[in-house]
């Protein structure tokens, strides 16, 4: 979005510019930009553009220069490191046409680190302990880039950020937003609310809650990615409580509407709702999988305690590995191929009786590119899933044309989307 650069800075109004060659080329993903954006929404401070500049010195200067005239608040990440490319500090003192000054209190602090990790100190550490004259430090708690906060310019203020998202957020957390609290620059307070979809297309979803889509406050937003919908319930006020209560309705009127499809919220996933779950019933879960390879053990171990009710799982590419390991029938396999619901589903009550779980999810397909046939092509899947009250499988077709990777991405969650609904049920 961009905004108004006719005049002086508009307002409150902040704008991101991010460093680096790297994001131009597409080697790493801008994440900073949005993190920063969700704090800057959070604190209720009007974010209106967005940049990214290589490591060239004289477009970091009139990038710079540009965001003075156009805005109060400037915050950049990235370029504050000890190598040659790291230009950002160095940029904008010429921008402004001011002196670097070597800050003794920061090349203590480097000093210290550098000692206290058995690193020697190079000559190039000796850059970050440059700011501009004036400029306020930024402490860095975890890393040597210091930042700065300064305002160079009346009404406008800078501040900046090492590209490393770890040392970013601490920054942010520790020193940046308690300054952007009482710098006047919030116009409100923000709070926001993401919900999360599984089996509904974000065009039948955005039918759905159309008359809230058109909403100004609370506003509704849908995003999809990778098989999941995504709703985004942004409410200002002049509190916190006050957003909060804004919210509240609209979410339930939606989860309403959205019923079973909605599946959780904010920093859920399907694998951590199956999990807590599973938890709060005193049950047991494993997985046998083909196609996935592993996906699906994979997003439930990377959620925290999933060892107190997951108990393992199964890869079993090789039709012996299906019979060996998991007993799966050699009959099954002649009459049906490993691609079907009666492999699928004896792959489920394979793994729930080899560990003794009390739930077992299985799939087996063709994720691609080869491999597919007229009857059973590539993006064809069998899930399976095994439990107390009996094992159920269908197939699900994915299609090819978004690759093998989204394929097993898809599968993965359906798996596991189909696991939580017979929870819910029974």
């Amino acid at each position: 979005m961009t905004s108004d650069l006719s005049g002086s800075p508009q307002p409150g109004s902040a704008e991101i510019l991010c460093v680096g060659t790297e994001l131009l080329l597409g080697t790493i993903t801008n994440g900073n930009a949005r993190w920063i954006a969700e704090q800057l929404a959070v604190l209720g401070v009007p974010h209106l553009r967005q940049e990214v500049v290589g490591d060239n010195r004289a477009r970091l200067i009139a990038a710079v220069q540009q965001a003075s005239r156009r805005c109060r608040l400037l915050i950049t990440t990235g370029g504050l490191g000890p190598t040659p490319d790291d230009l950002t500090t160095e940029a904008i003192a010429a921008a402004f046409a001011t002196p670097l000054q070597e800050r003794p209190e920061v090349w203590a602090d480097i000093t210290a680190k550098a000692r206290s990790r058995g690193r020697e100190l190079s000559p190039s550490l000796r850059r970050q302990a440059l700011l501009p004259q004036g400029a306020v430090v930024l402490p860095n708690p975890t890393g040597t880039a210091a930042g700065m906060i300064w305002s160079p310019l009346p009404g406008f203020t800078l501040l900046t950020f090492p590209g490393v998202p770890s040392e970013m957020k601490a920054m942010w957390q520790a020193t940046a937003a308690p300054w952007l609290r009482q710098a006047g620059l919030s116009q409100g307070v923000f709070a926001s609310r993401l919900l999360r979809f599984w089996g509904v297309a974000e065009s039948a979803l955005a039918e759905q809650v159309g008359d809230l889509l058109a909403a100004s406050n609370p506003t509704v937003a849908p995003y999809a990615d990778a098989g999941e919908v995504k709703l985004r319930i942004t409410a200002r006020a002049a509190s916190p409580e006050q957003a909060s209560t804004l919210l509240a309705p609209v979410e339930a009127e939606i989860r309403r509407r959205a019923a079973e499809a909605c599946f959780g919220a904010d920093d859920d996933s399907l694998a951590s709702v199956v999990l807590a779950a599973l938890l709060r019933r005193g049950e047991s879960l494993a997985v046998a999988e083909s196609c996935t390879g592993g996906g699906i053990g994979a997003a439930l171990a990377a959620i925290p305690g999933a060892s107190a009710v997951f108990l393992g799982g199964v890869i079993a590419y090789a039709n012996a590995v299906k019979q060996g390991v998991l007993g799966v029938p050699e009959e099954l396999l002649e009459r049906h191929g490993a691609v079907s619901d009666p492999v699928a589903a004896a792959m489920a009550e394979g793994a729930c009786r080899l560990t003794g779980a009390h739930w077992g999810v299985a799939v087996s397909g063709i994720a691609g590119p080869g491999g597919g046939s007229p009857d059973k092509p590539v993006g064809l899947v069998h899930i399976a899933v095994a439990g107390p009250d009996g094992t159920h499988s269908a197939a699900v077709r994915f299609g090819s044309s978004r690759g093998r990777a989204w394929i097993q991405t898809l599968s993965t969650g359906e798996a596991l989307d189909r696991l939580r609904r017979r929870l819910s049920a029974s």
